[in-house]
């Protein structure tokens, strides 16, 4: 176990340290810690998942912006309720009926247990297939499982088997939303986006290797101008592309046919938090009916609302980003001694983007509008997960 919180003290140092950039490779370390957490354990799924609430707490408490943690822990705390819930785990033993009426021997039990939980934990049945999936099983309990019998072992087995595909969504999530490129951008279209994405540069370079011809309008995302560096590895694949500067955004979306950007997180409500500068895009792209497509993996998906308490929606970054300390040393008055400043900056990194300014969701999954955003949550988290921090008692 000591091992297992060093690695947990690893991961959240580097949390605290800004060290891991980009929510997708913050997803992916925080899913394969918790394989190993899960690996290293030889609890009951409820003491299971006490162990993950507290591991989660202790990586989101380490940067509280990144809300991508949450959501894995989340993600995790599922897919062990939804084992929970299988047939033949937990001291449920499972008695099936075949076509012509027998009943199933005992050996083929480990066979329809397969069968049974073969559909992707990550992407759960609606409620008519999962009773439908049941109609011919008889569930009767039998107690708990010891601590070291087969089904509790293949309870935890199943468990990292669940965890093993949630890390692969993450690691294709580009991929798949790349493939979807087609069905969007169209010949001889223009498209705007803003700062530097991964998702969109893959998106866009799917299209162009599809020999799709389109523009790219790059807004050059200030104050770190992360535009001109995806500026560069366009014109790099050979995509005509141009840059603009942020203030220019509203002047040049009239030509524009469609907006197509990252986000930091999807919240609740179909609305997002993006880079800052996105909500001047989104309101341009309103005012003018340009569609505003926001692409980004499922694990982006927050079942948090914008106004809920544990909520971040912005981080204040360094002020040397917009002006070096020389430009504004001489308005600091060291005449009282304390140093107060007479200038101050503030330079916060995020923007929040209403649902109503939003058309489109694309994710490795498919297209979705910002009104069907509570149909995925439901699907990817359990409502007994939504708030992790436990309420001192009164």
């Amino acid at each position: 176990m000591a091992e297992v919180q060093a690695l947990v003290n690893e991961l959240a140092t580097k949390l605290r340290k800004r060290k891991v950039e980009g929510s997708r490779e913050t997803a992916r370390l925080t899913a394969e810690l918790f394989r190993t957490v899960i690996s290293q354990q030889r609890v009951s799924s409820a003491a299971l998942v006490e162990v993950v609430r507290d591991v989660g707490q202790q990586l989101i408490a380490a940067n509280p912006v990144e809300l991508a943690v949450g959501n894995i822990v989340r993600r995790v705390l599922r897919i062990i309720r939804d084992m929970d819930l299988s047939p033949e785990v937990g001291g449920l033993t499972l008695v099936s009926q075949g076509d012509d009426g027998d009943i199933v021997e005992e050996d083929d039990k480990p066979f329809l247990l397969s069968d049974a939980i073969s559909q992707t934990i990550l992407h759960p049945p609606s409620l008519v297939a999962q009773l439908e999936s049941k109609t011919n099983l008889v569930c009767h309990f039998e107690g708990k499982a010891a601590d070291k019998t087969p089904s509790s072992w293949q309870f935890k087995h199943q468990i990292i088997e669940g965890v093993n595909d949630l890390i692969e969504d993450i690691n294709t999530c580009h991929e798949l939303i790349a493939d979807q490129a087609l069905e969007l951008i169209h010949q001889n279209e223009v498209i705007l986006t803003l700062g530097h994405s991964r998702t969109v540069k893959k998106f866009l370079y799917a299209a162009k290797e599809k020999k799709r011809s389109f523009q790219v309008y790059v807004a050059e995302g200030a104050p770190k101008h992360l535009g001109h560096v995806l500026a560069n590895e366009l014109a790099e694949k050979h995509l005509q592309t141009t840059v603009i500067p942020d203030s220019s955004v509203f002047a040049m979306i009239s030509r524009v046919n469609m907006v197509i950007v990252g986000v930091h997180a999807v919240m609740a409500n179909g609305g997002v938090i993006a880079p800052v500068g996105m909500n001047m895009v989104a309101l341009a792209a309103k005012r003018h009916a340009v569609p505003f497509v926001v692409v980004g993996g499922t694990h982006k998906l927050c079942p948090l609302f914008p106004n809920n308490p544990e909520v971040l929606l912005n981080d204040m970054r360094c002020p040397s980003e917009l002006l070096s300390f020389g430009d504004f040393s001489d308005c600091m008055d060291f005449s009282v001694g304390s140093g107060s400043p007479l200038l101050h900056v503030v330079n916060p990194a995020f923007d929040y983007v209403p649902p109503e300014l939003v058309s489109l969701f694309v994710t490795e999954i498919g297209g979705y509008h910002p009104s069907y955003i509570y149909r995925l949550i439901s699907d990817y988290y359990s409502a007994d997960d939504i708030v992790l921090q436990q309420k001192p008692a009164s």
